[in-house]
């Protein structure tokens, strides 16, 4: 398909980048969705559920239809080593009477029957498009409920749509900062960090955890994966703070700098350059030679164990083309590395919500011919994935059906996923599921994948 074929909106046009086709060339990003393009991203109230959905000892009511609990219900694969209450999904269940004489009366009873009944350590209440819409003052019923009760009740301030989810993270971390300060920092080790913009998906925190322990660093709170609101409350005793998911948590994390004097670094678990260099960075901050001694030990033990199986692997990827489509720009630059350690190369890249620096580095990061795109949607997504002839789509829930739709192997990498993809172990499990997706036999049924194999053989002869 030749790149005429594809028709972008105006208003997008600077939005999509043809990586080497002019060096100076800036993507346009950090801006509010197009008019007509049906954006992947979600609401803002969407971005603030998923930040503080994996904090398990809280209590988490939805203020606002239905149908918005029902949309954010389990949205992450968090898991938790202890309470579940994050499970499950409140919701005051706003109707027409409600919205024509308000909803405070009907929050506060539910506030008073969920926090006798659960027993939480602290409550965050959810605003959603209705409630700014009839004016429903939640903090105050927060304020209310917190004297009442004696346990932090927390508006989260997240209605609307155009701000996007970006707007949600910033409205969690607001609503997170008012836990921070409130614990005692006493007992906190000289070598300790929090963990920022890890959800523990697939139990990932777990690994990062026993990382962590093997070189005499203590995790003092995970922001927010498997999260206890007593860890957040003494986070602030940490002397450094790793951010991996920056998108969410660069916030909080620039908050903590200002308002306490903690350091922070971006990282990532994904992949082993990642992995290792995120592992390496931590050790280095201390200046203790025993950690940074046992960084190294640590690495390449788990490398030795891991390679021969990602070799394998690689011969039989090798030259498989890939398209990244993700909700935070820090995944792709660790997905683009990972591919490159299977042998593969990402032809398509694109996240919600990049701003420039993260397009400039995919730009050093991707080869000549890579298209980068801002803020996509499924019809420009789907024309790319066809001109770029991919092997395999790497994306979330709205990504699944494009690639399955084109025959294209599907990896999840999104937040709902139940499959650990971070550090050594995650590695291989990423390969696993490629190999599996990429190589299944059901793509020689698919008309266009079969004719494209049908003349490879042609050739070969």
């Amino acid at each position: 398909m030749s790149h005429q074929a594809i028709n972008i909106l105006d208003d997008r046009s600077g939005q999509v980048l043809r990586n080497g086709q002019d060096p100076t060339a800036k993507i346009a990003c950090d801006k509010p969705s197009a008019a007509g393009s049906v954006s992947q991203r979600a609401c803002v109230f969407c971005g603030a559920r998923v930040v503080l959905y994996p904090i398990a000892d809280a209590l988490h009511v939805v203020h606002g239809p239905i149908g918005c609990a029902a949309y954010t219900w389990d949205i992450r694969g968090a898991q938790s080593s202890g309470p579940q209450l994050h499970r499950n999904s409140f919701s005051t269940d706003l109707q027409e009477k409600d919205v024509i004489f308000g909803g405070e009366k009907k929050l506060t009873a539910a506030l008073r029957e969920l926090i006798a009944a659960c027993r939480p350590k602290a409550a965050f209440v959810y605003s959603t498009c209705i409630t700014g819409i009839i004016g429903d003052d939640v903090g105050a019923v927060c304020k209310t409920l917190a004297e009442e009760t004696g346990i932090p009740v927390i508006p989260v301030e997240s209605p609307g749509f155009s701000g996007t989810k970006k707007d949600g993270y910033r409205a969690a971390c607001d609503a997170l900062y008012q836990l921070v300060g409130t614990g005692s920092t006493e007992g906190i080790s000289k070598h300790s960090i929090n963990l920022l913009g890890e959800f523990n998906i697939a139990g990932e925190t777990y690994m990062m955890k026993d990382y962590f322990k093997r070189l005499g660093i203590e995790v003092v709170s995970c922001i927010t994966g498997d999260g206890r609101v007593d860890e957040l409350r003494r986070c602030h005793g940490a002397k450094l703070n790793l951010v991996q998911c920056s998108g969410s948590m660069l916030h909080l994390a620039k908050r903590l700098e200002t308002d306490y004097q903690i350091p922070f670094r971006r990282i990532s678990f994904f992949g082993i350059e990642d992995t290792a260099a995120a592992l390496y960075d931590a050790a280095g901050v201390f200046g203790d030679p025993e950690i940074e001694q046992r960084a190294r030990n640590l690495v390449s033990l788990e490398l030795a164990r891991i390679q021969p199986e990602l070799r394998r692997y690689r011969k039989i990827l090798k030259g498989k083309k890939a398209a990244i489509y993700v909700g935070g720009a820090f995944k792709a630059f660790s997905l683009v590395r990972a591919l490159r350690t299977l042998g593969m190369k990402t032809a398509l890249v694109g996240s919600q919500t990049g701003n420039p620096q993260d397009y400039q580095q995919l730009k050093e990061l991707c080869d000549p011919g890579t298209v980068i795109v801002d803020d996509s949607n499924p019809l420009e997504l789907a024309k790319f994935c066809l001109e770029q002839d991919v092997d395999l789509f790497i994306g979330g829930v709205k990504e699944r059906p494009i690639a399955y739709k084109l025959g294209i192997g599907f990896c999840d990498h999104n937040h709902e996923r139940k499959e650990a993809l971070a550090g050594f172990e995650g590695m291989v499990n990423f390969a696993k599921e490629v190999h599996a997706s990429v190589m299944s036999p059901v793509w020689k049924f698919v008309p266009r994948r079969a004719k494209r194999l049908s003349t490879k053989k042609k050739e070969a002869a």
